[in-house]
C-alpha cells in the first residue's frame, strides 16, 4: 500500500460534498418553489393588487348598479373619459412610431453620448410627474422661452403624457433589435430588396408583437396618469381635465361613489385594452414562428 492511500484512508470522513448545492443551484434543479412559494405569491398578489381592486369595486356600487351607471354616464365624466382616451390613444401611436426609431437608433447606431441617452430614456421611471409638469409648464405655458404655448390645451396634454410613456415602447422593441438575426436583412438586401421593403418585409414582422406590448403598456400608463398633467393640462371641464383629475375633483367634493365609479371604469379600459393587445400579440408572434 502506497503512502498516498495509508493518507487517505487516514483522513476523517467529512461530509459528502457531492450531495451539498448552493442554493441557486438546488433552485435550477428543482424546478419549482413548490406549493409554500405559490400561496406566498398568491397571498401578496392578494395583499397588493387584489384587496385594493375589490375594495374599489365595492365603493363604485354602494349606491347600486343604479348609482354607478349613473356616476358613469355623468356628462362631465363621459367628457373626462372621452378625453382621457382620445389623448391616450394619440400618446400611444406618437409613441410607438418614436420609440421604435429611437430603440433602433440606439441599438443600430454609434454617436458620442450614446450611453447618456440610453439613460435617460429611463428617467422618466424614476422621475417624479409632478416635476415633468413643472418643466413642461416652464418651458411651454404663458411664459415660454421659446414662444410656444401649451398651456391648457390637448396638445400639452399629449407632450406631457408622451413624456412618462415614451420608455415602455422603447424598452420593449430594444432587446428584439438586439436579438435579430441580421443576415437575414442582409440576405434580403442582396436580392435587391431596398432598405423600406427590408424593414416592412423582414424586421417589421419580428417588432411587431414588441411594439404592440409597449403600445399597450404606454396607453394603460397614459389613462391612469395625473401628475404630469396637472399643471399643463389646465383642468378644464369637457376640454383638458383627464379622467384622473375628475376622480380628485369628486373627492375634493365629497363625492366618493362618483370617484370610485369612474375608477373602475379606467381600470376596465386599461384591463380590456391590454388584453386585446396581448391576443394580438401571441397571435402575430404564433404566425411568424410558422412562417419560419
Amino acid at each position: 500500500m502506497t503512502e498516498r492511500s495509508t493518507a487517505t484512508e487516514r483522513a476523517p470522513a467529512g461530509p459528502d460534498v457531492s450531495t451539498r448545492r448552493p442554493l441557486g443551484s438546488w433552485l435550477r434543479f428543482t424546478g419549482s418553489v413548490g406549493p409554500l412559494g405559490i400561496a406566498t405569491a398568491m397571498l401578496w398578489l392578494s395583499v397588493i393588487v387584489l384587496l385594493p381592486l375589490a375594495a374599489l369595486t365595492f365603493s363604485a356600487f354602494d349606491d347600486g348598479w343604479s348609482g354607478f351607471w349613473d356616476a358613469v354616464t355623468d356628462p362631465a365624466a363621459l367628457a373626462s373619459l372621452r378625453v382621457t382616451v382620445l389623448v391616450s390613444l394619440v400618446v400611444a401611436l406618437l409613441n410607438v412610431v418614436m420609440g421604435t426609431m429611437i430603440a433602433w437608433v440606439l441599438v443600430r447606431d454609434d454617436f458620442p453620448g450614446k450611453g447618456l441617452v440610453n439613460a435617460l430614456i429611463d428617467l422618466p421611471f424614476a422621475l417624479p410627474t409632478i416635476v415633468a409638469s413643472i418643466v413642461l409648464l416652464a418651458l411651454y405655458g404663458p411664459q415660454s422661452p421659446v414662444d410656444i404655448h401649451l398651456n391648457a390645451t390637448r396638445p400639452g396634454l399629449v407632450v406631457a403624457l408622451a413624456f412618462v410613456t415614451l420608455p415602455f415602447v422603447v424598452r420593449s422593441v430594444q432587446p428584439v433589435l438586439i436579438e435579430a438575426d441580421r443576415e437575414v436583412e442582409q440576405a434580403a438586401l442582396s436580392l435587391g430588396a431596398d432598405n423600406w421593403t427590408t424593414f416592412r418585409r423582414v424586421v417589421l414582422p419580428a417588432l411587431a408583437p414588441a411594439i404592440i406590448s409597449g403600445g399597450g403598456l404606454a396607453f394603460a400608463r397614459a389613462i391612469g396618469e395625473f401628475g404630469s398633467v396637472v399643471l399643463i393640462g389646465g383642468n378644464i371641464p369637457r376640454e383638458t381635465q383627464v379622467a384622473s383629475q375628475y376622480i380628485q375633483q369628486q373627492i375634493e367634493i365629497d363625492r366618493p361613489v362618483h370617484a370610485a365609479a369612474v375608477s373602475v371604469a379606467l381600470l376596465v379600459i386599461a384591463f380590456v385594452a391590454l388584453l386585446v393587445l396581448r391576443v394580438f400579440a401571441e397571435r402575430t408572434a404564433r404566425k411568424e414562428r410558422e412562417a419560419r
